[in-house]
């Protein structure tokens, strides 16, 4: 063998041809649209794909112990339903009691900003005067409402709770499959799909993602429980009106990153000022939730979660954005981890550098000089088993 030869073999791989680029894009999009259109079909195996992610460690972590992975799998499932249908069950009556109290708490806050509230209604005043004007000027007179006919509210609700439920089971039932299939299950989908080579790779890849997505938000649910009980302290302290129901909306939400913590401040606030006269003690309730949410993330996520989160925050929000406006709440819920599943699959890809750039430049600013010494190690390694001209 020739030293060409020998180099050819040992060179990095080519770039993709332009020629394929239009017909990538083409699949790109066409998959779009069937994820938007068909999303009644992929949000429940996107969901079960993500529980299944987080939940796969501690079911591992049974199996090593000898325990099998199916019985793992449903212990750990019935573990987490049953703490999701605590929380619930807890914090049905309080959040039930807001809602039905909504109309008291808009007159309320309609009262209390009665100068706003006044000028609001002269504009809307003006405004309606003038379209007046324009009709009779027009020679048309206004047109009668039409009376929209009657909708069946009862059907719609069942319809809509029939589905809601359907997707619910189908999510459970996924997520225990994959639970129960684990590692065994993917070697042998990807070993039926693609050469041995090629599938373990993509076993390490998705062993990475498992890790990284598992101690991510492991590491977020045990920092949202600490500033769900912070706050729920706080606003017991600071006399607010079921403090356990704030806690928990705050640990909830601040899964979300940026979006999350902004709600429940703006959310704290306006309770805080519907049940407060003074605006000493509103300020008081927003500057105690945004010193806690501002030790969680800049002191507390930092030293716990590390480099895992190390996204672009522009990113970030139009991840969340656009997860939104893709799938609603799902699209959002998906979002913050599916940038962290790219991100992991981009670190062991041999053309990821460029993504990773793209997602998290200080991450890949530390990656790079670390990946250039492998490539260097490696070739350190073939180079005496190189064959002489």
């Amino acid at each position: 063998m020739t030293q060409e030869q020998t180099s050819t073999r040992s060179s990095p791989a080519t770039p993709r041809a332009r020629s394929s680029w239009p017909l990538l894009l083409l699949v790109c999009g066409l998959s779009g649209v069937l994820l938007y259109f068909a999303q009644a079909v992929f949000i429940p195996i996107a969901l079960a794909v993500l529980f299944a992610l987080v939940l796969s460690s501690p079911v591992e972590a049974l199996h090593r112990r000898g325990l099998p992975r199916s019985l793992s799998a449903i212990l750990i499932l019935m573990i987490f339903l049953g703490l999701v249908g605590i929380a619930v069950d807890q914090l049905w009556a309080p959040a039930q009691q807001w809602l039905a109290g909504a109309p008291r708490t808009v007159r309320i806050i309609s009262q209390k900003l009665g100068p706003v509230a006044r000028v609001l209604h002269r504009i809307d005043a003006i405004t309606d005067r003038a379209g007046h004007l324009t009709d009779a000027g027009a020679g048309t007179p206004p047109a009668p409402a039409k009376e929209a006919p009657a909708a069946s509210t009862s059907g719609g609700l069942l319809l809509e709770t029939r589905t809601a439920l359907v997707a619910t089971m189908t999510v459970i039932i996924l997520t225990l499959f994959f639970l129960a299939g684990g590692p065994p299950m993917l070697a042998r989908m990807t070993g039926a799909l693609a050469g041995d080579l090629y599938s373990t790779h993509v076993l390490k890849v998705i062993d990475a993602v498992r890790r990284e997505v598992g101690r991510y938000y492991a590491t977020i649910a045990l920092i949202n429980v600490g500033l769900a009980l912070a706050t729920g302290f706080a606003m017991m302290a600071l006399g607010m009106p079921n403090p356990i129901l704030w806690g928990v909306l705050a640990g909830v939400l601040n899964f979300i990153p940026y979006v999350g913590s902004a709600t429940t401040l703006l959310v704290l606030t306006i309770v805080a000022f519907v049940s407060f006269d003074g605006i000493g003690r509103v300020l008081a309730v927003a500057a105690t939730y945004l010193g806690l949410a501002t030790i969680e993330g800049q002191i507390v996520q930092p030293l716990l979660v590390g480099h895992r989160l190390d996204l672009s925050p522009v990113i970030v929000f139009l991840a969340l954005w656009i997860g939104g406006w893709f799938w609603g709440i799902a699209g959002i819920v998906m979002a913050v981890p599916g940038l962290v599943a790219l991100k992991v699959v981009a670190q062991h890809s041999a053309r990821g550098l460029p993504l990773l750039e793209f997602l998290s430049p200080n991450f890949a600013k530390r990656f790079t000089p670390r990946l250039a010494k492998k490539d260097r190690a490696a070739g350190a390694v073939k180079s005496p088993t190189a064959n002489p001209t």
